[in-house]
Order: C-alpha cells, then structure tokens, then sequence
C-alpha cells in the first residue's frame, strides 16, 4: 500500500493515513475484502509510531471502511465509492470556503482569489 506522510503539513499523520487509504478504496486500489498492512507492519515502513497507525485503523472501522479480526488482521469492507466521493467533495467544499473567507478577511479580492486558485490548480 502507498500512502505518503507530509510532516510539514498542519493535517494530523493519522487524518493522512485515513484520507489516503479513503482515497484508495474510493478509486479501486483497495477492494472489498482486501487486507490492510498490519498496525506494526505499516508503522514500521512510515517510520511512525504504531498508536499513530492504530488510530488511524480504529477511525476507519468507526466510519465504516473497515473491520478488524482479531487475530487475523483489518480488512476494506463494501463501501458506496460515489457516497464516499461525495463526502470528500462536501470537506472539500468546506476546506475551500473557509480559505476564501480567510482570503476576504485579509482583504483580498475575489478575482485575485481565484487567480490564486488557478495558480494553485496549474501547479
């Protein structure tokens, strides 16, 4: 499994592990019954610790993505990918209304805005 870990970013390791392995089922990687790397496993490869990767497990099966066996490992269970893609849109949705009221409250126009956010999309 290929997830990366930006620490530079603001966004907690485990959200990142949990948005990405999202990610991965929503496009296909990951598949009903597909078994996750273990706790340690994964933890050893991201060079993080194990309560980090144990967290970010336990928020998935909360959610629904997965379940864990005890003994045997944590698996993708069956998830709607358009209800899942839906619900990355609407964080999406709330993370960039949030950068454009901050844009505003700074006082910068909206064209120069979204002149920002097509820089941003060329990237």
């Amino acid at each position: 499994m290929h997830i990366i870990i930006n620490t530079s970013c603001m966004v907690p390791i485990y959200e990142q592990i949990v948005d990405q392995i999202k990610t991965q089922i929503r496009k296909g990687n990951l598949k009903e019954n597909d078994i996750l790397p273990s706790v340690r496993s994964l933890a050893k490869e991201l060079k993080i610790s194990a309560l980090t990767v144990k967290k970010a497990y336990d928020a998935l099966e909360e959610e629904g993505f997965t379940v864990t066996v005890h003994g045997k490992g944590t698996y993708v269970v069956s998830i709607n990918t358009e209800l899942l893609l839906e619900e990355q849109k609407k964080e999406l949705e709330a993370d960039l209304e949030n950068a454009i009221q901050k844009g505003r409250r700074c006082g910068i126009s909206d064209e120069d805005i979204r002149s920002l956010f097509e820089l941003i999309l060329e990237g």
